[in-house]
């Protein structure tokens, strides 16, 4: 049988959901995109959410709507996909990187406490494979640097304090202790690609926390100038009786979701909750299946947590990219896909044109060095799952034999 590695789960619901879209003679953000936006907030237990075209630009737009910029810095996660950073240099700021915990994929907090700095505007933690970060560590250190922080807008005199902005791309619908992502930290931008857990084809989230200093309903209008070249009116309002006129606020961008997506994105939402037990069971049986080898995965499930189950992430201990690169070659040769979740960035050519060199981040090197993701999609079937077991055993044994 052949395994592909994410496939989007599609059924004919959202197909049909499509269609009615089409038939509606409404394509582009409209009610269906407002609606989406209003079951994400409530599913997240926040206000408000604005959908827009990808989380790189949820990420984006929020630091701009924050005024960071020039002279400014961002820190992030060396171990994460490029958008957490991009966006940084997008805007101006530059770039800092905070090494792994040497058990954990979330950044180190020791490190990432030294990293702060007169210059720190906001952090990006990365809730990878769609566990949470340890948020309360995280508020505690920009408590304790609350006297090194110089806002320089009214916004950032509100926090009064360096902002956490969560890359949870990977963690929509994760909870820890009680709280569910999106209303953890100060603004949660989740994606909706393809490949995620809850698709919209292309697509993404952005909500926030409620703060006394915030009104909702003005950050929800910047997030709609900023994602619709700054026009003070978007197209479903302009369908209002005698409402044609609208103003140009500003140069801004063009980055919007639109209804063809938001309509597989309700359809989605439906199902959700279900997709998400489907995923926590194929975890389980990947972690049992590789209980005889040494090889671990990431912890989903506890006390206090359970993850999105974005990836299956295994780490085989004691080898070497060498090694993982032949697994996943010979993996490939009995039809069963399989990826690395991530290399550094530091690794790659346009953060070392910056000056990162991976030397800097030996955890984030060494967790890389041995990482192996297992296909995992609610498309897969229990016999699917117990091949993929199977053929990673036998490769892996053919390996090290």
């Amino acid at each position: 049988m052949k395994i592909p590695f994410s496939p989007p789960d599609i059924t004919d619901a959202e197909i049909e959901e499509v269609i009615a879209v089409m038939r509606s003679g409404w394509l582009t953000t409209g009610p269906r995109t407002k609606e989406l936006e209003r079951q994400i907030a409530a599913y997240c237990g926040v206000n408000r959410a604005a959908c827009m075209n990808s989380s790189t630009a949820c990420m984006e737009m929020t630091l701009r709507l924050l005024g960071v910029g020039p002279g400014d810095e961002v820190i992030t996660s060396a171990y994460t996909y490029t958008a957490s950073a991009s966006v940084i240099a997008h805007v101006g700021a530059t770039i800092k990187m905070v090494d792994t915990d040497k058990d954990t994929l979330e950044m180190d907090y020791d490190q990432l406490e030294q990293a702060v700095t007169d210059k720190t505007k906001v952090i990006i933690p990365v809730d990878i494979a769609g566990i949470i970060c340890d948020y309360d560590r995280i508020y505690q250190i920009v408590e304790r640097k609350r006297e090194l922080f110089r806002p320089s807008n009214e916004i950032q005199k509100g926090f009064g304090r360096v902002i956490v902005l969560a890359d949870a791309s990977h963690s929509f619908g994760a909870v820890r202790d009680g709280k569910r992502s999106g209303s953890i930290a100060d603004f949660s931008s989740f994606s909706f690609h393809a490949v995620k857990n809850l698709t919209t084809a292309e697509g993404g989230a952005i909500t926030w926390k409620p703060q006394t200093f915030l009104d909702d309903e003005e950050i929800y209008k910047t997030y709609m100038l900023l994602s619709l070249h700054g026009q003070s009116k978007d197209a479903l309002a302009k369908t209002q009786l005698g409402a044609w006129e609208y103003d140009i606020v500003d140069t801004y961008y063009k980055c919007n979701m639109t209804d063809v997506h938001a309509a597989i994105g309700l359809v989605q939402l439906k199902r959700y909750e279900g997709l998400m037990a489907r995923r926590q069971e194929i975890l389980k049986a990947y972690e049992k299946g590789v209980s005889d080898l040494p090889v671990h995965g990431l912890t989903h499930r506890g006390e206090q947590f359970v993850s999105s189950g974005h990836l299956a992430l295994m780490f085989l201990e004691g080898k070497d990219p060498e090694f993982r690169n032949a697994l996943i070659t010979e993996m490939a040769r009995q039809d069963v896909a399989s990826n690395v979740h991530y290399k550094p960035l530091p690794m790659h050519t346009a953060y070392k044109k910056l000056g990162f060199d991976i030397a800097d981040y030996p955890n984030a090197y060494a967790h890389f060095a041995h990482e192996i993701s297992l296909p995992l999609h609610t498309c897969l079937t229990d016999e699917q799952v117990e091949y993929v077991i199977a053929v990673f055993h036998d490769c892996y044994r053919k390996l090290t034999a």
